[in-house]
């Protein structure tokens, strides 16, 4: 995530879990991100020699951050010859978005028993941001971005921002699909409803709307996974 973005509201970066601005967090970012927009889609080789030239970097860090990158699944190493960036595996889609829905679920049940907390301003000012955004196609990496970036929001609200990070140590391959089912026609302007409902339930304090809410919106794009998967299957796991 962009990490000013998440200063301006407070947040620590949920990047790599270490000093901010460390190399090693630096290049890992930049290459999940790559790998979660399908700028380095599945399949393709990683070379540790152009990454080093890149990155301006030793092998160090580049090791470094493909062994993180592997323990998210996103890439797979072959020892003395190559990295390649890995296809996407529906089971761990659904594994991640069971994780993620039981535990948003909660956030937004709890953030409903504080309608007054300033979380529901800076949910808000992020959904106008997203607003901004939302017509310019060069800008749905920033429209992403400001999507992770209120839900991270979401769980700080309840001191929970652990958790966040968790989901997104689960969610390689369910964000990849969240990207390929991002530009299709509506798609920008249901996640701007849905988020402007989860907000609202929580303003109102209403426990049972917040909950319906949340379920709903973090369901539709998982409800695609066999549409996206037949209009790319050279990306999919068999």
């Amino acid at each position: 995530m962009n990490t000013s973005l998440a200063q301006t509201f407070g947040l620590a970066p949920s990047g790599f879990p270490s000093v901010a601005g460390s190399t090693v967090q630096r290049v890992y970012d930049d290459l999940r991100k790559r790998i979660i927009t399908i700028q380095l889609p599945p399949d393709t080789t990683l070379s540790r020699t152009e990454l080093t030239e890149t990155y301006e970097v030793s092998q160090t860090p580049i090791r470094e951050a493909m062994q993180l990158l592997k323990q998210e699944g996103l890439v797979r190493i072959y020892p003395q010859s190559r990295t390649v960036v890995t296809r996407i595996d529906v089971p761990q889609i659904y594994e991640a978005h069971f994780l993620r829905v039981a535990l948003e679920t909660e956030v937004c049940r709890r953030l409903a028993l504080e309608p007054d907390s300033p979380t529901v301003m800076r949910a808000r000012s992020i959904i106008k941001m997203q607003e901004a955004v939302a017509d310019d196609p060069e800008q749905l990496s920033i429209f992403q971005e400001l999507d992770e970036l209120f839900h991270q929001t979401l769980f700080a609200g309840v001191r929970r921002s652990g958790l966040h990070q968790l989901i997104r140590e689960r969610s390689g391959h369910l964000e990849r699909i969240r990207r390929l089912h991002l530009p299709e026609k509506g798609k920008i302007i249901n996640i701007l409803d849905g988020h402007r409902a989860i907000v609202e339930a929580i303003a109102a304090g209403d426990e049972t709307a917040a909950i319906a809410a949340i379920r709903d919106h973090l369901s539709r794009t998982v409800s695609k996974v066999e549409d996206l998967r037949a209009e790319f299957p050279h990306y999919f796991a068999a």
